[in-house]
């Protein structure tokens, strides 16, 4: 074996048998005995299966500070430190996603919507991680339990992107009792605009004519929240 060949195989090796230690650590530890740069570290094993990701995991650290801000960064972002591809930076992306998805999907049947603080707690945790406009109908049925709670529409929010037919056919579909619409300010207040007031008065009168009572419309924003309906009566 020639001696370059002798050397790649032993950084195989070593690098096998540090990410060994790693999985292992997880495994017996669970991710609380980890630093946040192992966190990832570990991740990125599972998208670049031959490279040292320790020295990537501490650039992701170093340029976005935190290991959260890692998780929330823009997909662009991500892409711009080195070693980082598109199917590390989808992997990186996929991790709020599938705790929102699995929390979501875990907690449905259980939920029941007592109050609007409720409502808002519940959206606080739906709307964790997502950057971008997007708009939920929450579902609920003659007791207020949770039938479901449906992505409507991503992208900027007013009257013309959230269509009343589709709303109103979400609801009939699953025989909802009552319904409460949100959006999310991403990198704003929990406040409405003059449009969302607009859309509201379009809405709530939609729901009205076929029967549908409209509890709320919040506003998320962070862990902040204001439902436009109430806001509406201090008018």
């Amino acid at each position: 074996m020639e001696k370059n060949d002798r050397k790649k195989a032993t950084d195989e090796n070593i690098h096998k048998e540090h990410r060994g230690r790693v999985k292992s650590r997880f495994l017996s530890g669970g991710l609380d005995v980890l630093d946040a740069h192992q966190v990832l570290e570990l991740l990125l094993f599972y998208s670049i299966p031959r490279r040292d990701t320790n020295v990537i995991a501490h650039r992701l650290i170093d340029k976005f500070g935190s290991l959260p801000s890692v998780f929330d960064a823009p997909y662009e972002e991500l892409m711009a430190v080195e070693g980082i591809s598109e199917h590390s930076a989808t992997l990186i992306k996929l991790v709020p996603a599938l705790i929102n998805r699995y929390s979501s999907d875990k907690n449905k049947s259980k939920v029941r919507i007592a109050s609007l603080d409720d409502a808002g707690r519940y959206l606080v945790n739906r709307y964790e991680g997502i950057e971008v406009e997007t708009v939920y109908l929450m579902l609920l049925d003659n007791k207020n339990g949770l039938i479901d709670c449906v992505k409507i529409h991503e992208g900027s929010v007013n009257s013309s992107a959230i269509t009343t037919r589709v709303l109103v056919e979400a609801a009939l579909y699953k025989h909802a009792s009552s319904v409460i619409l949100s959006h999310n300010h991403p990198h704003g207040i929990a406040f409405p605009s003059s449009d969302d007031l607009h859309t509201t008065r379009t809405v709530k009168s939609a729901f009205d004519a076929v029967g549908v009572n409209m509890l709320a419309h919040l506003i998320v924003a962070g862990n902040s929240f204001c439902d436009i309906l109430e806001h509406k009566k201090e008018e």
